[in-house]
C-alpha cells in the first residue's frame, strides 16, 4: 500500500493509473477506521482495479463547538487496518494542502442540505460537498462508495454528481451494525458503557417503525409517535428528530410504503449519532433495500 500525503503526487498516480488501463474507486473517509469503512473498501475493491481510501478530517464540515479538535485520529492503525485488505492507496493530505491559503470557493448543495442533519449542522453539508468535490477532481475515479449510515450525506452526494455531470459511478453501501444493532461509527469511541447502551435507542426506534409496518400500520404520523417513545424511555438521550421521509427530497410522508426511510438523530452528552432504516417487506437485503428506496427517489 502506498501512502501519499500531497494533492500533487495524487493526481499524478491518478493519471499514471488510468494511462495503465486500469480502473481507480475512491471511498473517503475521515479516518478513524471501522468494519463499516472497511466494508466500504471491499466493495471498492471489487468495482475497480486499483482502490484509494482518502484520510481526511475536514475542517470545513464542522461547526462553532463541534468535535473538530478532539475527533479520534490515528493514521498509524487506520493503515494497519487496511493492509491486509490490500488497498492500493492511502491518502491522508494535510489541511494546508486541501485548503490552501486565499482558498474562497464552496459548493452550495440546495435544498436538500437545508433540512435534518442541515438544520442541525448549519454549514456542515456544505463542507462535505466541497470537500467531495474537491476529491473527484483530485483522484478522478471511475467509481466512488459511501455508506447508507448517512442516508442524507448519500442523497446529496447523488444529486452533487447527477447536476454537476460528473463522470463517476457513486456505490452506497449498506450500514454496519454492531451485534446488538448500533450502527458503527467513529464517534461510539466517545461513550462511557451506559452511554452506549443508550445509545440503542437509535436502533431499537427503527425496529420499531419496521415493526409497525409489517403489521400493517400505514400511518406515517403513528410510527413516529412510537419512534418518539423509544426515545422518551431513555433519559440519558436527547432527541434531535425522528422522521419518516420519501427518499427523494427527504420530505416526510403521511403514509409509509416501502422504499420510505426512517431516519433519526439523537446526542448523548456532546455526541450526535445518526442512524436510519428503508422500509421494505420482511426478508428483503440490505442491498435490495438501498435500491429500492433509490428508486423511489427517482420516481418522486
Amino acid at each position: 500500500m502506498r501512502l501519499i500525503t500531497t494533492v500533487r503526487e495524487m493526481k499524478s498516480l491518478a493519471r499514471e493509473t488510468h494511462a495503465q488501463g486500469k480502473s481507480l474507486a475512491l471511498v473517503p473517509t475521515m479516518g478513524a477506521l471501522h468494519d463499516g469503512h472497511l466494508s466500504l473498501v471491499r466493495r471498492a475493491k471489487r468495482a475497480c482495479n486499483v482502490v484509494v481510501v482518502s484520510i481526511f478530517v475536514n475542517p470545513t464540515q464542522f461547526g462553532p463547538g463541534e468535535d473538530l479538535a478532539r475527533y479520534p485520529r490515528n493514521l498509524e492503525k487506520d493503515l494497519s487496518l487496511l493492509a491486509p485488505l490490500e488497498v492500493g492507496v492511502a491518502f491522508a493530505p494535510g489541511v494546508a494542502d486541501v485548503y490552501p491559503a486565499g482558498f474562497d470557493s464552496f459548493v452550495e448543495p440546495g435544498a436538500l442540505a437545508a433540512a435534518l442533519g442541515g438544520a442541525s449542522r448549519p454549514g456542515h453539508f456544505r463542507g462535505v460537498a466541497t470537500v467531495v468535490l474537491k476529491l473527484l477532481n483530485i483522484v478522478r475515479p471511475d467509481a466512488v462508495c459511501f455508506g447508507q449510515k448517512d442516508f442524507q450525506q448519500a442523497l446529496l452526494i447523488r444529486h452533487l454528481v447527477e447536476d454537476l455531470n460528473l463522470d463517476v459511478r457513486l456505490v452506497i453501501c449498506p450500514i454496519v451494525r454492531e451485534p446488538d444493532g448500533l450502527a458503527k461509527s467513529s464517534r461510539n469511541a466517545y461513550l462511557s458503557p451506559q452511554d452506549r447502551q443508550a445509545a440503542l435507542a437509535l436502533y431499537h426506534s427503527l425496529q420499531r417503525a419496521q415493526e409497525l409496518a409489517d403489521a400493517g400500520e400505514t400511518d406515517a404520523g403513528k410510527i413516529v409517535e412510537e419512534m418518539k417513545r423509544v426515545f422518551a424511555a431513555e433519559p440519558r438521550i436527547a432527541l434531535d428528530y425522528a422522521v419518516l421521509v420519501n427518499p427523494a427530497r427527504l420530505e416526510p410522508v403521511e403514509r409509509v410504503t416501502a422504499g420510505c426511510v426512517a431516519l433519526v438523530a439523537a446526542r448523548i452528552d456532546a455526541t450526535r449519532l445518526i442512524d436510519n432504516w428503508i422500509i421494505a417487506p420482511p426478508g428483503t437485503s440490505d442491498e435490495a433495500r438501498i435500491q429500492l428506496a433509490l428508486a423511489r427517489g427517482r420516481e418522486a
